[in-house]
């Protein structure tokens, strides 16, 4: 088999890779054994409506997708691989409280409404207050919507890029991230047309172009664009006109990071420059282990029919 793009990805997951390919997704996590479980289902989102897979509409739909299937295998292989039974063994050591049940019932609502909040204030709040404040410091500069969008747009990028940079520093984040790099190597294998084996694998470039970090930053560049065309100045209206602007934002960068994927030229490469050099953050040299956990779980997802192909 010659070099062919696909469209298959993953995502790295808790000792563990999911792959999704047009018609199945597999997740390959090793136990507290050291096996590797598969387990497979059908791909979400392929019998989705024709309207909804028109680009610059289908982006938003595919990452919603994308989030809830990547959730639950997160949280699965937290099972799998024995994260979860850490936690209980460690609750039977100190003795069951008459509360655990109640916090453990609230404690992912809770966290992920904390998550959300946390995301609004820094993304979105903060760099409008500090804008505001530096408006008052500087009045000539305040009514300037150019320098703005760009002071708000420069500021987002840098608070992801420390939050990024914060998690790779831990023990166990850094290893999902090594796992997020045989994900990305395993898939350039397939693309070079080469056997799917370990050594292969080892051989190829970790950093892809089709990459959510790279897709993130995307979405903060092109979020820069978008807010240039934003004249509102009340805060809290600007938030809300900034939240009702985020699926044009997510489709457009789904239709870059596509294209991305799908050629090579001068051009594209200007576009995956920015998340290329991001991914030095959040794609490291795997393990043989990782990287046959991502063999299995590619092996499972590859069709037959070569619909997985990118022309």
């Amino acid at each position: 088999m010659g070099k062919i793009k696909t469209s298959i990805g993953g995502q790295a997951l808790i000792e563990g890779i999911m792959m999704r390919g047009p018609k199945k997704t597999c997740m390959a996590v090793r136990d507290t054994n050291k096996e590797i479980i598969l387990e497979e289902s059908e791909t979400k989102g392929s019998n989705r409506p024709k309207i909804l897979k028109l680009p610059f509409i289908r982006g938003i739909f595919n990452m919603v997708d994308s989030l809830s299937c990547g959730y639950k295998a997160l949280m699965r292989s937290a099972e799998i691989s024995g994260l979860d039974a850490e936690e209980e063994e460690k609750k039977k050591k100190r003795g069951k409280r008459w509360y655990d049940k109640l916090v453990d019932s609230l404690l992912m609502p809770l966290a992920t409404v904390i998550a959300v909040a946390l995301c609004l204030v820094l993304f979105i709040w903060l760099p409008m207050q500090l804008w505001k404040w530096l408006g008052l410091l500087v009045p000539s500069i305040a009514d300037n919507y150019f320098l703005r969008a760009c002071f708000e747009g420069v500021l987002r990028i840098i608070v992801f890029v420390l939050y990024v940079w914060a998690t790779s520093l831990m023990k166990d984040i850094r290893r999902t991230y090594m796992y997020h790099g045989a994900e990305h190597k395993t898939i350039f294998c397939y693309e070079a047309g080469l056997p799917l084996t370990v050594e292969n694998v080892r051989k190829q470039g970790r950093f892809h172009p089709r990459c959510g970090t790279s897709f993130m930053i995307l979405v903060l560049i092109v979020s820069i664009i978008v807010a240039m065309f934003i004249r509102i100045d009340t805060i809290w209206l600007r938030m809300i006109v900034k939240l009702c602007t985020l699926p044009i934002i997510v489709g457009i960068g789904y239709e870059l990071i596509k294209l991305a994927g799908r050629s090579d030229n001068i051009v594209t490469r200007i576009i995956s420059a920015p998340g290329m050099a991001l991914q030095h953050l959040t794609v490291f040299e795997p393990e043989d282990e990782m990287i046959e956990c991502a063999i299995k779980a590619m092996e499972a997802v590859i069709p037959d029919d070569g619909s997985d192909q990118i022309k």
